[in-house]
């Protein structure tokens, strides 16, 4: 049974993770002072970097798009990987063995390597698949493709290869790279009779199928040849890589557009995928040979980002019988998304490679722009059933139809689709709005009230176990960094976030009993309180306060952990902290002293003159101290 990764061993795989070596991986970075790395965000476009990563905190932020976090939410929001998964892959890349709550269990230690045993045959299969390509004995894959309209920088860019026709032309290969067939039989690539295994794909046309994180984990084949008996496309089976109903073709190539756009496009096989890349739509994936179901649903959501704010997917299928069928079938996956859903199909029944091949790319994205709600395509397919030349065929269509006008999420559109069905139907339009209304009350007592929906991350399998949920958004201003106490106060939290062992221990008692005014500052004040309390190790350090934070301020922490210091050695980069701190205190003193200034011009020094005595005092204690501030 799956179970949830010890906080200790999270907390662990952070710490012993160096969070610019995995950055280093996807972005290129360069000094920008101590302790300090920049380079081109890769998540939104920039011509200067903007993007900023501290190592010594385990933390990166962009001041250009604001995304933020440690090396978890990183990986996270490059590769679209689960927390789970994220921290079991960090686990892995630095041979941590994790320990899961209640009895759980992971990705065994012998599984994992028996994993990265697959995908390195896939690996080398997919090479040998493409090589193959290019060989004479390949020719009648090549005029498919050249027929097609793809030539060969197309067939590289999505590593097309080639099955060569016999029983052991890649099973020799493999063997010859040291796999051994125990290993080669849990692959999918072969398949096994009495002597043995021999090739599962032969005589074929091969496209990888790869993962998120561009991983090979099976293959589709295309029949080339008449005496082939099998299946026009034969696909890997279930391994312990491949689950067809949670793979999606071209999502490792898509993944970034479909993040940046917001937009998901599903076509139905290998080569439309291919022709609306090459045509610009390059948010474009496929199904493996089965529906567009649940599972894909996850994947879709965690890409699209789909947290209400925005997005859509659009669905591509032919305009016969099955076409229709199909996008039905969508329909009713359709409330497991937030995003707008729509479909897109041809008149003619071309699919986006015919489109490509006849008319050229630009009819491709025409397609793709023509797209309708889902839901309409819905409502206008469901009233081909009834005969509307009947009051009781309308009145029947009227009853299919109501539900599915209810259902539309956007209620600012709800009623012009109950006045378009009016019209669809010839009824009155009073009579359809209260059919649709009713429709959507008995929608609401079958299953309750709807959801509320939150900005919180979608599919969270397992999220931060630390990060407890808010009870309420908490709306927070920018502070202004134009007011000096305002930019006092943010200078202090860099330092303490930053170089908390530059405090002595009179400072942090200083610091804690600061009293910050701005509201944002002051609620991450707070947030270091308890990450002092709770006894956080300097690598839990800014994950901590980040966690301890309303969900709102996360990313000012992260971007108030790598803002550069203005300190060019070691030596001023103490004296600048110090200072920082000294003046800080001197804003909290000269808050104390205004404060008890107020209180002894209010007070009658002959009805009460001990406690004038008392505040004169403490004034001058507090004078004291300011002055040795200023001597330090």
């Amino acid at each position: 049974m799956a179970g949830l990764i010890k906080r200790e061993d999270i907390d662990e795989v952070r710490s012993r993770t160096d969070i610019k070596e995995v950055v280093d991986g996807y972005v290129t970075l360069r000094s920008a002072g101590i302790g300090s790395f920049k380079g081109l965000c890769p998540f939104h476009d920039e011509r200067s970097p903007s993007f900023h990563v501290r190592p010594q905190v385990g933390t990166f932020h962009c001041f250009g798009c604001g995304e933020s976090g440690d090396v978890i939410a990183f990986i996270q929001k490059m590769d679209h990987t689960t927390f789970s998964e994220t921290v079991e892959r960090l686990a892995a890349r630095i041979g941590f063995e994790l320990h899961y709550e209640d009895g759980g269990t992971g990705p065994r230690r012998e599984d994992v390597g028996k994993r990265q045993r697959l995908l390195d045959a896939h690996k080398v299969a997919e090479e040998f698949f493409r090589d193959q390509l290019a060989t004479p004995g390949a020719a009648t894959g090549q005029e498919f493709l050249a027929g097609r309209g793809f030539d060969q920088e197309a067939a590289a860019r999505f590593g097309v290869g080639y099955a060569p026709q016999g029983w052991d032309a890649a099973l020799k290969h493999l063997r010859g790279r040291g796999f051994r067939d125990e290993e080669l039989k849990l692959t999918g690539i072969f398949s096994e009779g009495n002597r043995g295994i021999y090739d599962r794909f032969r005589g074929r046309l091969i496209w990888p199928i790869r993962d998120l994180t561009g991983a090979t984990i099976g293959f589709g084949a295309r029949k080339l040849y008449e005496d082939d008996q099998g299946p026009k496309y034969l696909n890997t089976p279930e391994t312990m890589l491949y689950k067809k109903s949670q793979v999606l073709y071209g999502v490792d190539l898509a993944k970034r557009e479909i993040t940046k756009n917001r937009q998901l496009v599903v076509v139905e096989g290998y080569t439309d995928v291919m022709a609306c890349h090459l045509s610009g739509i390059g948010t474009a994936v496929a199904t493996c040979g089965t529906a567009f179901g649940a599972d894909h649903i996850k994947i879709a959501r965690r890409l699209l980002q789909d947290d209400g704010s925005g997005g859509e997917v659009v669905f591509t299928f032919d305009g016969d019988a099955a076409g229709q069928k199909a996008a039905l079938r969508a329909f009713e996956e359709d409330q497991r998304f937030i995003a707008q859903t729509y479909v897109a199909v041809e008149p003619t029944g071309a699919d986006p490679c015919d489109l490509r091949q006849t008319r050229g790319p630009e009819a491709v994205r025409e397609l793709i722009a023509s797209k309708r709600p889902l839901f309409e395509f819905a409502i206008k397919a469901g009233l081909q059933k009834f005969n509307l030349n009947t009051v009781e065929g309308r009145v029947q269509a009227l009853r299919a139809s109501a539900p599915i006008v209810a259902g539309i999420r956007d209620a600012a559109i709800r009623p012009a689709y109950a006045r378009e069905l009016a019209g669809w139907l010839g009824m009155d339009v009073d009579d359809v709005v209260r059919a649709v209304g009713a429709a959507g009350r008995r929608a609401k007592e079958t299953k309750g009230a709807p959801e509320r929906i939150f900005a919180a991350p979608v599919d969270a399998v397992q999220s931060a176990p630390e990060a407890e949920q808010e009870p309420a958004a908490q709306v927070f201003s920018r502070p202004d960094a134009r007011d000096p106490v305002t930019r006092m106060e943010r200078e202090s939290l860099e330092v303490v976030l930053q170089q908390p062992a530059q405090l002595t221990a009179a400072q942090w008692q200083a610091f804690y009993e600061a009293r910050f005014l701005a509201p944002a500052h002051a609620a991450i004040h707070d947030a270091v309180r308890a990450a002092g309390a709770s006894g956080a190790t300097p690598a839990q350090w800014v994950e901590q306060i980040r966690q301890e934070v309303p969900e709102p301020l996360r990313g000012f922490v992260s971007e108030l952990a790598v803002t550069p210091l203005p300190a060019g050695n070691d030596d001023a980069l103490v004296r600048y902290c110090s200072d920082i701190m000294n003046r800080l205190f001197e804003l909290q003193i000269t808050h104390a002293k205004a404060e008890l200034m107020g209180r002894l011009q209010r007070m009658d020094p002959a009805s009460d003159p001990e406690g004038f005595n008392s505040l004169n005092r403490q004034l001058m204690e507090l004078e004291i101290q300011r002055r040795a501030l200023r001597a330090d």
